[in-house]
């Protein structure tokens, strides 16, 4: 019974340092997450095995692990740039971006866990600068807003995909003019809109014009036609026609033939 403290001591040392090992070595990676190992003494950062995916893993006390989110992520930017004309113009953009998971050893020893400031928010910015550069305000005020969007987004991803970086989207969410220029350009848009409908007038009077000029030649022709065909023989055909119905109708009339106008018949009512 007197050796036991003696034996238990060592035992117990041996179980604490065994639970500070362990909590050195037990490493958990969350959800959206991954790891990048950095070994002591074998070579530093491993660039040639993927990276520790989610959960809980093991490693040697004496090494290290870098967690890094692989989830997409937003970047909201800024942006004082000039147009094609020298005029300063500001431009709130944002990047969907994320860290290229199977480079992830690589991201972590070329540019560290800063490589947003170190690349992506740089690599935004020129690409932003070189586009605008290229535009007049009167393209980025209006219908040219989106092929600006798709340009940046295009040369942004050519910097970061030798990067280790993603790049998902890039958004033009809004463009801030000077106040003289924007109201000089307001005008200019609302001319062209005023002009464009009194065009619309114009071109709709026209064709209306030319309706009633199309259905009046058309009447004429068809009056024309019935006129070259209507002749006398006709004229008393269809007299002697209408005669005989009437003589055939029960109403009581007086006929005097051969009284009328180039010999066709008057009827006369008894009323």
């Amino acid at each position: 019974m007197e050796k036991l403290p003696k034996i238990a001591l060592p035992v117990i040392f041996i179980a604490v340092v065994l639970i500070i090992l362990l909590a050195k070595s037990a490493v958990t990676i969350g959800s959206g997450e991954a790891g990048v190992l950095y070994k002591t003494f074998g070579g530093g950062v491993v660039t040639d095995e993927p990276p520790l995916g989610e959960g809980f893993h093991i490693i040697a006390p004496w090494n290290k692990v870098y967690v890094y989110e692989v989830r997409q992520q937003e970047l909201f930017e800024k942006m004082k740039v000039l147009s094609s004309n020298g005029l300063e113009i500001q431009i709130d953009a944002s990047a969907w971006y994320q860290p290229v998971y199977a480079t992830l050893g690589q991201l972590h020893q070329n540019l560290g866990e800063n490589y947003l400031q170190r690349v992506i928010q740089p690599a935004i910015r020129s690409a932003a600068r070189s586009v605008i550069g290229r535009y007049t305000p009167d393209d980025l005020y209006s219908t040219k807003r989106d092929a600006i969007q798709i340009e940046i987004f295009e040369e942004t991803k050519k910097i970061l995909d030798k990067q280790h970086v993603q790049l998902n989207e890039v958004l033009v969410r809004d463009v801030t003019l000077p106040p003289t220029i924007k109201d000089a350009i307001e005008r200019k848009l609302k001319q062209e809109q005023a002009s464009l409908e009194y065009e619309f007038r114009l071109v709709t009077a026209e064709k209306e014009a030319e309706k009633v000029r199309i259905e009046a030649q058309g009447k004429a022709d068809a009056n024309k036609i019935l006129s070259a065909s209507l002749t006398d023989k006709i004229l008393q055909d269809k007299g002697i026609d209408a005669t005989i119905k009437l003589s055939e109708s029960p109403n009581s009339k007086v006929i005097v033939i051969g009284s009328g106008d180039s010999g066709m018949p008057i009827i006369l009512g008894n009323q």
